[in-house]
């Protein structure tokens, strides 16, 4: 089946007015606010979420703007659901829904109508009603808070060792600093999961997740293949000719690598293990040594004929 659109959901026309959205949206989430419906909590929360998805995106001028041009499906490819909700105010929204009730919504005999459902009590503070505290009978229900998209930067050393970082990040009106461990090996793009560390969670409900997209500054002398580090290395003709042993940077230090006889330009040594960590566990990568042979652009007079010399013996 496919999925409605969101003015569907709200069951309003396409030209509705700020006020009609809002009106139809009060209505819908009083409805099927789970707590109202005990004996289908499942299905009423997903209407619920499917309601706030719809008014998050109608209730903002831009987000309904691009949903209108470029339909659902179009919609759906330039927002995820983070993008969805963010700068959404849930516990806003349902907080003035809340107040309209307590302002208007008395009962014919005197006592409070609850929006809600809390019959036959004092409505508790909003407060109350998003903590999951003082009001239910049968556990607390809950709707997950929205993620929280955030990136990390980092030295090429520090995902060969693994770090520590600690993140500021704005969080419910503060601001709130995260400590982020960061496995050796982590590559640029990939994105880690502080599962806990996002906005709060409403009714009671979980909070959200924290996501860092990892940015990886480049190295001025390695360059990252996979798991493997590539270096390269400039020698001679002659050393290339005759072989030799030299020294090369790796990260843990420098390391003497002979350089065979006969050794072409661009052929790699490997030095095994000495690349970076596997994120799945198991052995580090391989150091790889890119041979770069040095021609002279000019040769003196001396080494034209040294040449020459080797071009009669077939060199």
């Amino acid at each position: 089946m496919a999925k409605k659109g969101y003015y569907d959901v709200l069951g309003v026309k396409k030209t509705a007015t700020e006020e009609e959205m809002k009106k139809a949206y009060r209505k819908l989430a009083m409805k099927y606010h789970p707590d109202r419906n005990p004996g289908d909590k499942k299905e009423a929360e997903e209407r619920f979420k499917e309601i706030n998805e719809a008014y998050a995106v109608l209730s903002d001028k831009d987000k309904r703007r691009q949903y209108d041009q470029f339909g659902p499906s179009g919609f759906s490819q330039r927002y995820s659901q983070e993008d969805i909700f963010r700068g959404f105010d849930l516990n806003d929204v349902l907080s003035s829904i809340f107040r309209q009730a307590r302002s208007g919504g008395r009962s014919r005999s005197g006592g409070f109508e609850d929006p809600f459902g809390f019959r036959g009590r004092q409505a508790p503070d909003f407060g109350d009603i998003f903590s999951g505290q003082d009001y239910q009978t049968e556990g607390p229900f809950g709707q997950k808070g929205q993620d929280i998209q955030s990136e990390l930067n980092l030295s090429f050393e520090e995902t060969a060792s693994g770090t520590e970082k600690k993140v500021r990040l704005p969080k419910d009106g503060k601001f709130e600093e995260v400590t982020v461990k960061v496995p050796a090996g982590i590559e640029s793009g990939k994105k880690l999961r502080l599962a806990g560390k996002g906005m709060r969670g409403l009714g009671g409900g979980p909070p959200g997740d924290l996501y860092l997209k990892v940015n990886v500054a480049e190295h001025p002398i390695f360059k990252r293949e996979g798991n493997d580090i590539v270096l390269d290395k400039e020698i001679k003709i002659s050393d290339a000719l005759l072989g030799m042993t030299m020294e090369v940077p790796t990260l843990e230090g420098s390391k003497n690598v002979k350089i065979p006889p006969g050794t072409q330009s661009n052929s790699r040594i490997r030095l095994k293990g000495f690349g970076l960590s596997r994120l799945q566990g198991g052995s580090k990568g391989d150091e790889y040594v890119r041979i770069q042979i040095r021609y002279p652009k000019y040769l003196n007079d001396r080494q034209k004929k040294l040449i020459e010399e080797l071009k009669k013996e077939g060199l």
